[in-house]
Order: C-alpha cells, then sequence, then structure tokens
C-alpha cells in the first residue's frame, strides 16, 4: 500500500534534521580544532585589523603580559590625519583573549579610523608574567598612554581612551593616579559600583555574598597553582543565561546551520580563547572590587600608598550602558558618580565632565561588539570627542535623534544629532542604586568575606596548596567543563573521527526543507517550549539568590555578628567635603569675582554665548560644527583647543558663581569699535541659531546680548556672507588667539583641577 501523502513532509523534515545534525557536530568539530590550535599562541587575539607592536609590557620596570599596537588603517579607509588626537582602545581580561574591541569593521576601532584618527590597541597575552598585579595592570596602562601622547605631541589634544567592560574600572584607575596622560575616557560597560542595582534584576551582585566571600577565589588560585583560569569567569558569565548557553545558541546555529556557521565559528574563536590571571591579580579584584566595592567610593589605595581617587582624574568621562545588560546594568556603571560627589555643584568644583547614555536594550556584549552600536553611539561619541572635552563641568546625557529630522542638518557629520543635556543627580537614580538597607546588606557581606578568608588562609591554604601538584593542577585545567565542551568535539576524540566525511557527503546531497513544514514549525515549537522553560528557571534561581541574600546579611545575628548592628557610623565611608578642598574652592570663588571684568572680546563672546545657551540646559553638535569652522577658518594654532577649553570653564565658572555680575560686568569686555563688536555679534549669532529656533528665554537673552554689544545699525549685524558660520575676516580683535590670563584669573580656571590633589 503506499505511503500517505501527509507522511512525506515529515520524512522530508527528517533527512534535513539529521544532515543539519551532522553539519552542526562538524561545525563543532571546527570549533574544537579552533581552540586548539589557539591554545599555545602567544599572541592570539580576533582582530580584524592589522596592526604594528609597539610597545611589550614586559619591557617595562614591572613586567606585565599586555602590549600596545597600532593599528594599520585597512585598504580604502580615509588618510590619517597628524593633528587628530589618537586613540587607544583597551580590551577586558576578564577570562578571554583580545580583539573584541576590533572584532569587525563596524567597531570601537573602525569608528576612530573612519574618523582620521590615528589608533592603538592594547592587548595581552594569555599567560601573565611571574609577579605581575593589577597595580602593575594600571600603571603598564599609564605607559602606553603617555607613549601615545609623546607620539602624537603635535595632535590637538590628549589621547582618548576607551576600556570595555574590565578594562573601564582599570583605566579609570589608571587616569586618577595619572591624570595629566589622558584625554577623555570612555568606560563601555563597566561595573564601578558593584553593590549598586535594581530589585529584582541582574543579582549577580549577590553572588559573593552567596559564595561567602572572597575565600572561593583564593582556593581556586591555590588549586591552579597560583594562577586563577579565565574558564571560571566565562562559566560564571554563562550561568547568568542558562536559557541562551544551554539551549538558545545552540539551536540557533542547528537550525539555520548552513548560514548560521561561519558567525558562529568567528564568536566562538573570541568566546573560547581562555585566558590567565596571577592569582594575586583576582584576588584583589574580588577583594577590592566586587565584593569590597572601594573604587566607587575613593577607598581604594594601591601598595605604595598611592590613593586612588576618580575624583583626580581631569578628563571628560564618557559611561556607556545598557538596559539590556545584566553583567555590568546600568546601576553599577552610574552609581559611583553619586558616591563620589554630593550632588552637581561638587561635580563641578572638581573640574569633572561626565557624559553618560544608556541603550534601552543591547546585551553586555553588544556593547562593544554590535556594529549598529558602533554605527550609532560609539560613531557620535569619535566624532564629537573635542565637543565632550570643552563642555563646562557638570552631568550630561548624550541624547541621539535621527539627522533627517532636525533643522541645519548640514552641519550634522552623520546620521544622528547628538545633544548633551544638563542632568541631575535624581535622574542617575531612576536607573537604580543603593538604598540604606542593601548598604548595610553589602558591608556585612564584605565583613563576613574578610573572616572567611582569613579562616581559609589559616587552616585551609596549607593543606590545597600542598594537594596542587603540577599533575592535579594540569588534570583540573583540562577537565575544565569550559574546555572539555570544545576539546570533546575535536578531532582529538576518535569518536569524532567519521563527522568530517559525514558532513561532506551531507553538503553534497543537501535537501532543506522550508520553513512552513509541519516539522520545522513543530521544532520551533518545541526550542520555545525549552526556552521559556530554562528562562523561567533563570528567573526564580534569580529570585532566590536575591531573597537568600537578602535574608541572610539583613538579619540582626549577621549584622550583630559583624559588628554593624552597633555602628552609628554609615556601613561604608564616602568621600566627604576635604576641608583643603573647601577652601580652595572658595578662594577660587572670590579670584573669579575679582576677573569678571578682566579680559577682551573672547571671554565677551564665550561668556555671552554660554549665558544665551544655560536656559536650554544642553550643547548642540550643530552649534560646535560652527565653531568648527571657525577655527579652520582661523587655523587651529590660532585658537588652541585647550586654551578655549581653559576660557570655557573660566567663563562658565563665573556665571555659575555669580550670573548677574558676570552678564553685568560683560559690557567692559568689549571694545570700542562698533565694526568690531557688530562682527563679532555675527559670529555668535550664528553659534547659537545653528541649533535652529531658539526658547523664548534664549531668544530674550540674545535680544539683550545685542544691546550690550551696541549697535542700532542691522547691516552691520547681518550674518556673514558665505558658507555659514565662517569667521568674517578684518578685525584682528576678532582673531580669537587666546590671550594670557591675569594670575587670579588662571588661577581660577585651574582651581577646580588642584582642588582635589589636596
Amino acid at each position: 500500500m503506499p505511503a500517505h501523502p501527509s507522511l512525506f513532509p515529515w520524512a522530508a523534515y527528517g533527512l534535513d534534521a539529521w544532515q543539519r545534525s551532522v553539519l552542526f557536530l562538524d561545525v563543532l568539530r571546527e570549533r574544537g580544532n579552533a581552540f586548539l590550535e589557539r591554545e599555545d599562541d602567544p599572541m592570539r587575539h580576533v582582530l580584524t585589523f592589522g596592526f604594528d607592536l609597539v610597545l611589550d609590557g614586559r619591557d617595562l620596570p614591572r613586567p606585565v603580559n599586555y602590549w600596545m599596537a597600532r593599528v594599520t588603517p585597512p585598504e580604502g579607509a580615509p588618510p590619517t590625519d597628524p593633528l587628530a588626537r589618537p586613540f587607544i582602545v583597551i580590551d577586558p581580561r576578564a577570562g578571554h583573549g583580545p580583539g573584541i574591541g576590533g572584532f569587525k569593521a563596524d567597531s570601537e576601532i573602525g569608528v576612530a579610523i573612519n574618523a582620521g584618527h590615528p589608533c592603538y590597541f592594547v592587548g595581552f597575552r594569555p599567560e601573565p608574567e611571574p609577579g605581575q598585579t593589577i597595580e602593575d595592570v594600571v600603571r603598564a596602562i599609564v605607559a602606553f598612554a603617555e607613549e601615545v601622547g609623546r607620539r602624537h605631541h603635535d595632535a590637538e589634544g590628549k589621547p582618548v581612551a576607551i576600556g570595555n567592560c574590565q578594562a573601564g574600572w582599570a583605566l579609570l584607575m589608571a587616569a586618577a593616579i595619572r591624570p595629566e596622560a589622558f584625554g577623555p575616557i570612555m568606560v563601555a560597560g563597566s561595573p564601578i559600583s558593584t553593590w549598586a542595582g535594581v530589585p529584582g534584576k541582574a543579582p549577580m551582585r549577590y553572588l559573593g555574598g552567596l559564595l561567602g566571600g572572597s575565600w572561593l577565589t583564593a582556593m581556586t588560585g591555590d588549586i591552579g597553582g597560583g594562577k586563577f583560569d579565565g574558564a571560571w569567569l566565562v562559566t560564571n558569565f554563562e550561568s547568568g543565561n542558562p536559557a541562551n548557553t544551554y539551549w538558545t545558541k545552540q539551536y540557533e546555529v542547528w537550525a539555520d546551520v548552513d548560514k548560521a556557521a561561519d558567525r558562529y565559528l568567528g564568536f566562538e574563536k573570541w568566546w573560547g580563547g581562555h585566558v590567565r590571571l596571577n592569582a594575586e591579580e583576582m584576588q584583589f579584584i574580588v577583594d577590592q572590587l566586587f565584593v569590597g566595592n572601594r573604587l566607587a567610593t575613593g577607598e581604594l589605595i594601591f601598595s605604595d600608598g598611592t590613593r586612588v581617587d576618580p575624583r583626580a582624574i581631569q578628563s571628560p568621562i564618557i559611561v556607556f550602558c545598557s538596559e539590556g545588560d545584566d553583567i555590568t546594568p546600568p546601576a553599577q556603571a552610574l552609581s559611583w558618580i553619586t558616591d563620589l560627589y554630593g550632588d552637581e555643584n561638587d561635580l563641578r568644583t572638581h573640574g569633572q565632565t561626565i557624559v553618560y547614555s544608556v541603550h534601552g536594550s543591547i546585551g553586555h556584549l553588544g556593547i562593544f561588539v554590535s556594529g549598529g552600536v558602533a554605527r550609532k553611539e560609539h560613531n557620535e561619541f569619535a566624532s564629537n570627542m573635542d565637543m565632550i572635552d570643552v563642555l563646562p563641568p557638570g552631568l550630561y546625557e548624550a541624547v541621539l535623534r535621527p539627522a533627517k529630522e532636525e533643522a541645519r542638518a548640514e552641519l550634522i557629520g552623520g546620521e544622528w544629532l547628538v545633544n548633551f543635556e544638563a542632568r541631575r543627580f535624581a535622574d542617575l537614580a531612576r536607573h537604580g542604586g543603593t538604598d540604606a538597607e542593601d548598604e548595610k546588606r553589602f558591608a556585612a557581606a564584605r565583613r563576613v568575606s574578610e573572616a572567611n578568608l582569613a579562616l581559609y588562609r589559616q587552616f585551609a591554604q596549607p593543606a590545597v596548596r600542598a594537594l596542587a601538584t603540577p599533575p592535579v593542577t594540569w588534570a583540573m585545567e583540562q577537565l575544565h567543563p569550559a574546555r572539555m565542551s570544545y576539546t570533546l568535539f575535536s578531532d582529538r576524540n576518535p569518536a569524532m573521527a567519521w563527522v568530517r566525511w559525514a558532513a561532506e557527503f551531507a553538503r553534497a546531497d543537501r535537501r532543506p526543507v522550508a520553513d512552513d513544514n509541519p516539522g520545522r514549525v513543530a521544532e520551533r515549537q518545541v526550542s520555545e517550549a525549552v526556552t521559556r522553560m530554562l528562562e523561567a528557571y533563570g528567573r526564580q534561581r534569580d529570585a532566590l539568590s536575591e531573597r537568600v541574600f537578602q535574608e541572610v546579611y539583613s538579619s540582626p545575628l549577621v549584622q550583630a555578628a559583624t559588628g554593624l548592628a552597633a555602628e552609628t557610623a554609615p556601613p561604608r565611608a564616602r568621600p566627604g567635603q576635604i576641608p583643603d578642598h573647601a577652601r580652595f574652592v572658595a578662594l577660587a570663588t572670590e579670584r573669579l569675582r575679582a576677573a569678571m571684568a578682566e579680559g577682551g572680546l573672547n571671554e565677551a563672546v564665550l561668556r555671552a554665548l554660554m549665558w544665551v545657551r544655560l536656559p536650554t540646559a544642553s550643547a548642540d553638535e550643530r552649534s560646535f560644527a560652527i565653531i568648527r569652522r571657525i577655527r579652520a577658518a582661523l587655523g587651529r594654532e590660532r585658537l588652541p583647543l585647550a586654551e578655549f577649553k581653559r576660557t570655557i570653564r573660566q567663563q562658565f565658572f563665573m556665571l555659575l558663581i555669580d550670573e548677574a555680575r558676570a552678564i553685568e560686568t560683560l559690557p567692559a569686555l568689549l571694545p570700542d569699535d562698533p565694526a568690531v563688536r557688530a562682527k563679532a555679534l555675527a559670529v555668535l549669532r550664528s553659534v547659537v541659531e545653528a541649533a535652529g529656533e531658539m526658547p523664548e528665554e534664549a531668544a530674550r537673552r540674545m535680544a539683550e546680548v545685542e544691546r550690550m554689544f551696541g549697535s542700532d545699525d542691522r547691516a552691520l549685524l547681518e550674518r556673514p556672507t558665505g558658507d555659514q558660520g565662517t569667521l568674517p575676516q578684518g578685525g584682528p580683535a576678532l582673531r580669537f588667539k587666546m590671550s594670557p590670563r591675569p594670575d587670579r584669573a588662571a588661577a581660577g580656571a585651574r582651581g577646580n583641577r588642584k582642588g582635589q590633589h589636596r
């Protein structure tokens, strides 16, 4: 009897599923072989760009396994501008090998190269140098930045440094101990305030407390013979999303093995490139950062007594994070700001400019891997680094809007218009933080960790170290599940010998079925059910973890045993107002008040510009584009960016401390020649109007400025002909060359920097 026609689609599906299974096994075989081939490569990386080694960390006074290379622009890239500030991209050493910052053409490195900037990459070898510490790594980052600065001493501005994930907090440490070596700093997906979070989300912050602290880190390092296997870190990351780890990632390749294999193998080349840290390095990370959370409040002190206080950083800081990131949720990326500074004025008096951007959905790796993010956020940050560098001190959010919907689109450099909008600390609170009860719980967890670590070192460590002979250490490393998932499917396993020829046979007679095949439909339904089940398990596990942590560490017994119940002081010290800094701010304020009537046309125009724009509480990319054109017309040497930045800050602080007095004295800065004033006013108007229609209050202020500049001849006030925003030629007073400052004015401009070191 002939087969029923309805059975044929299922037979076709069966053949397709079998072929996909064989091909998927072959993909796993290739993945395992690539893993083994790269295990012994001392310079393994996943960069898609060529490079030339510039500085080897092994040659530093304190050797490290880090290296720095200059990236070679690919064929077809725009020429490198020798005067453009260089970029340094630093990759995270968090279990994987280097190169994720340049994994694709559309990447942080690719964005910088396409903008004409010289670009450097900081990577690392799989094995740490003997005795290497995190302090040595931080000082190596300083040495790399100084070397780039020396190579580009003629560039306009100090190097831009980008730190991804773990490299972000290392970069902040480096900039805190050597602030003069760095230009703008960008930290992408970097956990800085590790106690912070939102109830019910991203429970990884509870892990240290649930494990009883860092004793397990110490034991893992001892079992590794003094080294911490990065495979444990990878496993920890994977445990956060069981649905993706145990099902979705593999299913998506199996379901579309004809197209998805190359992308999967490319990513696994990085994901499986496990590296090692010295046990002392990992212990520092867990004790001082993950459990101790000492960087976020300026408590971190290096072994030589150097205090690592992020308030000492002189460069603008750009924080990029995402609501979809469970590894570094926005609260951990941003809460250090409110931990360090009392309010917005405290941040300003330290001279700090912080710009943040919170993506709505991208995951942790997508922050520095996604091509879409690179083409949007990273491109806008790279294109506007000079603008960020001259922003007045304060807290800003980078808001991106489609350029095609905006006025004066010819002034916008890309597909997106970036606006830096002033924010208050209350705006950060909506992304989460740490309340008083959480402070007590985490403080108790920190003290429990310290006690358990001391007990382990006293009673168990000698025995563990005695058992950790080289053969045992090697066996433990090779049998790690993260490695076995690669090696078991490689050609090293005799059971995989048939896969290669079977895959060749399947490719030669490949018979895929349509998406509406009943077998494919049923397959997707099963996959969705498995995914939902694993997601439900993950949610229940996370909720249980959070509840256990809260119940254990808020219990009266634990609070009393750790000494927190009887204390009247806060559970952790927060940086207070340093008396020396307060006195310095008062002195700088007096000097700025006295200098308000000092200066010339340059100071008047910049003061007027900021006063008009103050009601909008934002800085627009289009306005800065006009300033760029003015500087290009004059020549960069006549309007140095550093001097421009210093003057902007001085005039901003004058408006901040006494706006009425600053505007009252503004006419005294203007020259007597009405034609010169009119030309200056035309330049000022071209900058103000570049952002489109002015709000009512800004328009009122602009009218007041026109009155101050004192010309009733409207012909003189017409915008100059030619390109929009081009500086009108003819008056020496319009050269905008920054004049030398009187001592007290200069001190006022620099005051916000020096006070933080006292």
